[in-house]
């Protein structure tokens, strides 16, 4: 008999969650099978975790892809093209849900496992960050209270101390070697067991929380540094998850498009960003992250087209990727095909992190980093290797150290963090201040947007405690 072991957590609220170790029902089921527990291991809720952790990274990536730009809706007027709003109560209820099971797995681990302990604070940090950068204030110190069903927010700043003291006691956990219950390595769908990379991913995940202050008086570049020294050493070390019941979550993105009209277009920005309209050189990356459009009418097509957000399609109708006409998310492509890992960070992104932080102090530093944050991501997609050295040896590229800009790392790492979420955390921090890059089509806010509302399921349960509407406009604590 296939053993699952889960703990649900019921909303209460959309921020409370009640926990109940799956009803009275499962319980009595289970007191009469002797093949059974009732009671979910470590290594269970290490695997229920690092496999949310990598589903919720796809979910919010899915959430910001049109803000940043990534991709764009076939049919003209979308919402999330043109900044309407979007109850995102499901992503919310699913961030909380993977947090309580998470939570779970911290309280068993607490006395027996610092291995376990240290992932589990980790990756409540890694969650918490996303509704913090969503959001803002957010219930975190009354969330898993089971008696509280209607938990009071912490401010936007508080939730963010959070996540930085969650890491740095990950830190310290994943420090100690001497751990007599270890991670079991089938059940880590991240890391596979291995204490070392998880204290580097704490590392990483630490720089860029520390990164995300940069607009603020309290950033410290040094700090950012020192965590970077800790962290990755190459692409190896990357954090990505793997593991699906089927396929890849983009893939299956992509072969639904492929026969209907569905989401996965890229949008006119991205393309443009790598096919030399904006920037005078053509980025050999392109023909990895997608397939050329095609046109059953004209050989002359472009190959590299994108779809304007707010726009639609170009050629409508038929908005319809069976015709191929525009390009989208592919399953060909080394982030987005059957097996690719949804990764969470990766080691290119902290080279343009580091080379942000070293911008201000150490300019050959940062122009060191910035190159070799290209490269990394360039290897990683499976670049040839002439066609990464040509486009690195650029003049467009390599502007040399006394040249290089703030604008050129982050135009960089934009193309690095493909569908990830934290490229809305670097896009607000940059003003979307990418070249050309301009608002969309019949967009109903006057600016581009800097937050979600608050989810209609969230408001309607504990509605009291729920701040104020803010616009969409209006900017996080960070977001200077």
């Amino acid at each position: 008999m296939r053993k699952i072991y889960k703990y649900t957590y019921i909303l209460a609220t959309a921020a409370t969650l009640v926990f109940q170790s799956c009803g009275k029902e499962y319980f009595d089921e289970l007191s009469v099978n002797p093949n059974q527990v009732n009671e979910p291991t470590l290594p269970a809720l290490l695997a229920t975790a690092t496999s949310k952790a990598g589903l919720r990274t796809f979910d919010a990536g899915g959430v910001i892809n049109p803000y940043v730009q990534y991709t764009a809706n076939p049919v003209a007027g979308g919402a999330n093209d043109i900044y309407e709003t979007i109850d995102f109560t499901g992503t919310w209820d699913q961030l909380y849900f993977a947090m309580a099971d998470i939570n779970e797995m911290k309280k068993l681990a607490t006395g027996q496992s610092s291995e376990y302990l240290g992932v589990a604070n980790l990756l409540l940090a890694y969650h918490l960050s996303i509704v913090n950068n969503f959001w803002g204030a957010a219930p975190w110190s009354q969330a898993f209270d089971r008696t509280n069903f209607t938990p009071k927010y912490d401010t936007d700043q508080e939730v963010y101390a959070a996540t930085v003291k969650l890491v740095d006691d990950a830190i310290a956990e994943l420090s100690k070697t001497n751990a007599t219950l270890k991670l079991v390595g089938t059940s880590d769908l991240i890391h596979g067991g291995d204490r070392v990379k998880w204290l580097k991913t704490a590392h990483a995940i630490k720089a860029r929380l520390l990164i995300k202050a940069s607009k603020t008086p309290t950033y410290n570049a040094a700090a950012v540094l020192t965590a970077l020294s800790n962290s990755y050493t190459s692409n190896a070390d990357d954090a990505g998850m793997a593991t699906f019941l089927l396929r890849n979550n983009w893939a299956q993105v992509a072969r639904n498009n492929s026969l209907l009209t569905l989401g996965g277009w890229l949008s006119e920005q991205f393309i443009d960003h790598l096919n030399s309209t904006t920037y005078g050189i053509f980025d050999p990356r392109l023909p990895k992250i997608t397939d050329p459009a095609i046109s059953p009418t004209n050989v002359n097509y472009p190959r590299w087209i994108g779809t304007v957000n707010g726009a639609g399609n170009r050629n409508n109708p038929p908005h319809n990727n069976t015709v191929k006409d525009e390009n989208y998310i592919s399953i060909s492509s080394q982030w987005t095909n059957d097996t690719a890992p949804i990764l969470l960070v990766t080691f290119a992104e902290l080279k343009f992190i580091e080379a942000e932080a070293a911008f201000a102090t150490d300019r050959p530093r940062a122009y060191a980093a910035y190159l070799a944050g290209i490269r990394a991501n360039m290897d990683k997609l499976l670049v040839l290797a002439p066609d990464r050295d040509m486009y690195l040896a650029s003049p467009i590229v390599a502007v040399g150290a006394s040249s290089l800009t703030l604008a050129l790392i982050f135009k960089e790492k934009y193309v690095s963090t493909y569908l990830n979420p934290e490229a809305w955390n670097d896009a607000r921090r940059h003003n979307y201040g990418y070249k050309d890059f301009g608002m969309p089509l019949n967009a109903v806010l006057p600016t581009f947007i800097r937050r979600l509302d608050y989810p209609i399921g969230e408001r309607s349960k504990n509605g009291t405690n729920v701040p104020a509407p803010s616009v969409r406009t209006a900017r996080l604590w960070w977001d200077l």
